[in-house]
């Protein structure tokens, strides 16, 4: 066991309104990530683990088949420490691969699957992945992306496998929605590798060998999440194994969890949320996660009234668009009893919609890919609304002037700083960019948010501003500098400058402002813009509005004057 140092500040006034059954810091197990599978597996080896349009996988099943998938690995090469790519939306597949990757002593490199070729080329070549895992309906982005690369470069292995690899097409009522047909059941071909070969999952489950002697422990590489910046492309955040325990264990406290919680898993397990405060907290309780790879309202209802979940983590949209649902009233939601999320805020109208028709209290949060999820949360029992809640157990957080670094006074905004044992070690391979996101505040280094914010009497945290560029769509992160670099490829953009602007319903989307190339001026439409956009970058990621300028405004030193764009942008909206 290890015990951590004390890092939050004990006479903090968000401790009056601290859940009593709740410990301030905790003492995390000093083993891997894999271990909280495998000793579940030995404790509940009937209990059910994963439930995939009705087919269900128990503990026992799911540590041996993370297991053979381990062997698989191990007889392909990867070595300990190694980078395994893992792309795929949520299906067990997903959740196999991922801790039979931890099981090779190797590293999960999770990439969102809505990425296409163009942009997957950077998640090969900056983590020197040579093997990658991911479902047949994205194989051939994959197989594009490495084939486009210098053959030293390519991916040698591709595992590829079909989601009803997972379940039944013919499950009768637990059947997908009809609209997934063409994505979920389709058994697309597999493309050509040129440098590698492709591998199907049931040859790496049918794996007779033994996996390789679990080495790794709690001060080793486990997760290398990308994220995004300012500038540049995603950079990888280095994750040990024993930052992304101390969020399992402490999201499984502060959430009441236990083995008996049944939780919908709809949040992405792609990013930091998903992975850590759902998958791993899960795992790590012996609990029951009810997959849904995609967003659907009417399928969302029924899961929740099938399998009585009690546990319910999302995004506000969600829930927003479920309670529009014309068959909301028939949906039993009386087994919740958490429901929570973040990415943006909760309008006040639904949470107290939630709270007089269930009792149920919305529990918003705030946390990073660079601190493993959560860094605040709100007291279950005493939330507030639109609010980032508290530091999460065992982080001191402040806010502070972003020059002075000086503590801002209660209700003043400034810049959120950070320490906990939840922090990342730093960005792969960008020393530069590391040094740069920390700072030393009374003799202790603290991890710049780079979000704007304030803190009230009772030391809950508000947002305010983002000191950073970044756009939020739905709880997406759209980054202007990533999203331009794509554009600039496109043979009829001159410039091009992403701004966000209002959206009722996703709360921000993508604005380009583009400049057109002379030779293609009269003849390149904003539509064709975005229709081009769709075909090279997340759908996310992608403008809803294009607009033609001229010129784009530029400083004396000749930077583009986003700042101004943006600030146009906004004025036009609120008149």
């Amino acid at each position: 066991m290890t015990t951590l140092p004390t890092t939050a500040r004990e006479d903090a006034p968000h401790y009056r309104f601290w859940p009593k059954r709740v410990p301030r810091q905790i003492t995390v197990p000093a083993t891997s990530l894999w271990d909280n599978l495998e000793s579940n597996a030995r404790r509940f080896p009937d209990k059910t683990a994963l439930v995939f349009f009705g087919r269900k996988l128990s503990y026992a099943q799911l540590k041996a088949q993370a297991e053979k998938f381990a062997a698989y690995l191990g007889a392909l090469g990867v070595q300990k420490g190694e980078r395994v790519v893992l792309c795929m939306q949520n299906c067990p597949q997903l959740v196999i691969a991922h801790f039979g990757i931890l099981r090779a002593n190797a590293v999960v490199v999770p990439v969102n699957p809505m990425n296409r070729s163009e942009e997957l080329k950077h998640y090969i070549t900056d983590p020197d992945a040579r093997v990658a895992v991911t479902t047949s309906d994205l194989a051939s982005e994959w197989a594009k992306a490495s084939n486009a690369l210098p053959q030293a470069q390519q991916l040698a292995h591709l595992v590829v496998t079909h989601f009803t690899d997972a379940f039944d097409p013919q499950a009768g009522d637990d059947a997908p929605p009809a609209a997934w047909s063409d994505w979920l059941l389709t058994r697309h071909a597999p493309p050509v590798l040129d440098a590698g070969a492709i591998h199907a999952w049931t040859d790496a489950l049918s794996c007779a060998e033994a996996p390789p002697v679990h080495s790794v422990g709690a001060h080793d590489l486990a997760l290398l999440p990308y994220t995004s910046g300012t500038t540049g492309l995603p950079k990888g955040c280095m994750h040990m194994h024993s930052s992304i325990m101390h969020n399992a264990v402490a999201s499984s406290l502060w959430g009441n969890g236990s083995m008996e919680n049944v939780t919908l898993m709809v949040v992405p397990m792609f990013h930091i949320t998903g992975m850590v405060s759902l998958m791993h907290t899960n795992i790590c309780a012996g609990a029951t996660m009810v997959l849904m790879p995609r967003w659907d309202r009417e399928l969302a209802g029924s899961l929740i009234a099938k399998w009585r979940v009690t546990h319910w983590t999302n995004i506000p949209t969600m829930v927003i668009d479920l309670m529009g649902s014309p068959n909301f009233a028939s949906f039993d939601l009386s087994s919740l009893v958490f429901i929570g999320g973040g990415g943006a805020a909760m309008p006040q109208a639904v949470a107290q919609r939630l709270w007089e028709q269930y009792g149920l209290r919305y529990v918003e949060g705030y946390g990073l890919t660079e601190t493993a999820a959560p860094s605040h949360s709100n007291p279950p029992d005493s939330p507030k609304q639109q609010c980032l809640g508290v530091p999460f157990i065992g982080v001191d957080a402040r806010v502070v002037d972003p020059t002075t670094l000086a503590e801002m006074p209660t209700g003043e905004s400034g810049e959120i700083v950070m320490r906990g044992p939840q922090i990342f070690k730093g960005y792969w391979k960008r020393p530069d960019a590391t040094a740069e996101a920390f700072v030393e505040i009374d003799g202790h280094s603290f991890f710049r948010s780079g979000d704007m914010g304030r803190v009230d009497e009772d030391g809950y945290f508000f947002m305010t501003d983002r000191l950073k560029r970044m756009i939020n769509a739905s709880g997406f992160k759209v980054w202007p500098a990533e999203v331009e670099a794509l554009m600039f490829r496109h043979p009829a953009i001159q410039e091009a400058c992403i701004v966000a602007t209002q959206d009722s319903y996703r709360g921000e989307s993508v604005k380009a402002v583009v400049v057109l190339r002379a030779s293609h001026q009269g003849t390149v439409t904003e539509q064709d813009i975005i229709d081009w956009c769709r075909d090279n970058m997340a759908v996310y990621k992608v403008p809803r509005k294009v607009q033609f300028a001229d010129a784009l405004p530029k400083s004396g030193a000749g930077k583009v004057m986003w700042r101004l764009l943006q600030e146009q942008e906004a004025s036009a909206a609120s008149k």
